[in-house]
């Protein structure tokens, strides 16, 4: 079977038929350029950004001399704020992409909370996941579980990083910006410019631990789905084993 021959029986919520999938070997292209792109700077960002928030945090000891031969924590912020910028053009981007790219590229803004088969297929996905099933449904795109954390651990976070990131970068360069003047309202919701380094710092955390879920979760997809996970990010191409296999 080609590709093009797969592409029109891969449809729906599960996008593979619940009971018995097709037993053949296929491939379908699933995310597209732009997606991929995109996948692979906001993993290059999001480690520059948490490598340089910790130290941020946690600044390292000073280093003796004179101060114009030694720049580090100064080099230091500029690598954050660069990765800051390079990640909220991704996300917008991204967002964008959404809206016009295919049906697999708006899965992770567009949960659907409302289905009963959604929750049933996310709770054997669950099950799966924690060696308590055998089998799950196969999904072309994001199974239910991905679709899950990436909307609500993925997306929230970003969002909510950028939002406090930017109140407090512009609250660095003066009231007089751009960023202090549309992000200053992050400070009244959460009290004052202490607790917005805290729940930004927070936020990064909560984005490590979506990162470590998601690594644990597509290299056991790629071993005992049947399914590939981790080239399709780098081709576009999910590629299924046969069934009789």
């Amino acid at each position: 079977m080609t590709p093009s021959e797969a592409k029109p029986q891969l449809s729906g919520v599960a996008d593979l038929p619940a009971t018995e999938p097709p037993r053949g070997a296929m491939s379908v292209y699933v995310y597209e350029l732009p997606v991929r792109i995109w996948h692979w700077v906001i993993t290059g960002a999001i480690v520059v950004l948490s490598v340089t928030g910790y130290f941020i945090g946690a600044p390292p000891p000073s280093t003796g001399g004179e101060a114009s031969e030694y720049f580090l924590f100064g080099y230091i912020r500029a690598a954050h704020f660069i990765a800051a910028y390079l990640f909220i053009f991704a996300m917008l981007g991204r967002t964008y992409w959404a809206i016009v790219g295919n049906k697999y590229a708006k899965q992770i803004y567009l949960v659907p909370f409302f289905s009963k088969d959604y929750w049933a297929d996310l709770f054997l996905t669950i099950r799966f996941y924690l060696f308590m099933a055998k089998e799950q449904r196969r999904h072309v795109g994001h199974n239910p579980l991905a679709r899950m954390s990436m909307f609500g651990l993925f997306l929230l976070s970003a969002f909510f990083l950028i939002f406090t990131g930017l109140a407090l970068y512009g609250e660095g360069v003066g009231i007089e910006s751009w960023q202090y003047r549309w992000f200053a309202w992050v400070f009244s919701i959460f009290g004052g410019s202490m607790q917005v380094h805290t729940a930004h710092h927070v936020g990064m955390w909560a984005m490590l631990i979506f990162v470590m879920a998601h690594v644990y979760a597509l290299t056991r997809e790629d071993i005992l789905g049947r399914g590939s996970v981790v080239s399709t990010m780098v081709s576009g191409w999910r590629n299924f084993r046969d069934t009789r296999e």
